[in-house]
């Protein structure tokens, strides 16, 4: 059954799994060439997008149909793109792991890490991890599933501007070339350049490490420095980033495309930004918990900073603008006394990666 159906993935629809605003948008760009399936877990969301054609309110191509079963899903379609906010990643796969098989094709758009801790633990108090405890999404996808043929989607894709149709770019990473081929084909427009890179982890990692450095600026925002300041803090956010991901088993060169410098630089610029959100609202005196209780979904540079710290701390590495934000999100330096000592840190060589 697994050759039929491999072979007439033409006819197929494409299946995307979460419809927050990302997972919409990619929908409706899918559906421009063809038919859709899209899974939520909520009943009335179903029902509203195949009668109201919207899901949330947010208006969905017709062409797209809902369903609330994995296994109908999984069924009927061969490529499945996986569009969740990166807290429910690990229960959704886990939802749809029986029903993948070695035959489907799983792209991901989730920005974010998973911990494997042991029971009882919780992130907020563990103080060291190992690299082998921290999961990128393709890695979850792996571990939990009989998916292969994985590949992930990012870049600066700000979800508003690509349902307003404006010209934007992705990445597709994957180690299989078909994956990447096979997103091309599906997603590419006049208005949309999709790229290829064999270097997955690096593509994670660059999507992942971006968000400290999102909150970072924003915090530079909320103090009222400028376009000087941010440009030191990019610059130096990318180094940094080219570090994380080679000692996190990435590449460097992936940070200096579109999943690392592409996207860093449309987030540190974009008030749409929830991670430049928290840091802009710190800078201004707000409390964290205060922070995070207003935003519909969590600013993943939070998790990140939290997990980065704790593999620091075995990887014997330093990274000056993680350990600063650990220190004012979680600890009690102040954003001042944080920034003054980045602008004092002494860096004597501009770029010693490449």
């Amino acid at each position: 059954m697994g050759m039929a159906l491999k072979n007439s993935s033409k006819s197929q629809p494409i299946g995307v799994i979460g419809v927050g605003s990302f997972g919409t948008s990619i929908a409706n760009m899918l559906a421009e060439k063809n038919e859709v399936l899209v899974y939520s877990r909520k009943q009335e969301v179903v029902d509203e997008i195949n009668t109201l054609h919207s899901a949330s309110g947010k208006p969905l191509n017709p062409k797209i149909q809902a369903t609330f079963s994995p296994e109908k899903l999984c069924s009927a379609c061969g490529v499945l793109f996986f569009m969740i906010p990166s807290a429910a990643f690990l229960e959704v796969t886990r939802t749809f792991a029986p029903f993948l098989h070695p035959y489907h094709l799983v792209i991901h758009g989730t920005k974010g890490l998973v911990v494997q801790l042991s029971d009882g633990e919780e992130l907020a108090t563990v103080a060291q991890l190992r690299r082998n405890q921290i999961l990128t999404m393709s890695e979850v996808i792996i571990q939990e599933t009989l998916a292969v043929r994985v590949g992930c989607l990012a870049g600066p894709n700000i979800s508003k501007e690509l349902t307003d149709g404006q010209p934007a770019a992705t990445v597709i990473a994957s180690k299989y070339n078909e994956v990447i081929h096979e997103g091309q084909r599906l997603l590419r427009s006049e208005k949309f350049q999709v790229y290829g890179n064999s270097d997955i982890i690096g593509v994670e990692l660059s999507g992942v490490l971006k968000n400290i450095i999102a909150i970072a600026a924003g915090a530079l925002a909320g103090l009222g420095l400028g376009e000087n300041a941010k440009g030191l803090l990019i610059s130096r956010g990318i180094v940094e980033m080219a570090h994380l991901s080679k000692a996190l088993g990435g590449t460097a060169s992936s940070v200096i495309g579109l999943a690392g410098i592409g996207d860093l630089v449309t987030t540190c610029n974009s008030s749409d930004s929830r991670n430049f959100t928290v840091g802009y609202r710190l800078a201004k005196g707000e409390s964290l918990p205060q922070i995070l209780e207003d935003l519909e979904e969590v600013a993943e540079g939070v998790n990140t900073i939290r997990i980065v710290d704790a593999f620091l701390k075995t990887a014997g590495i330093r990274a000056p603008i993680t350990e600063n934000l650990h220190r004012v999100l979680f600890e009690d330096l102040s954003i001042e006394e944080a920034l003054q000592f980045l602008m004092k840190y002494p860096f004597s060589v501009d770029i010693d990666f490449v």
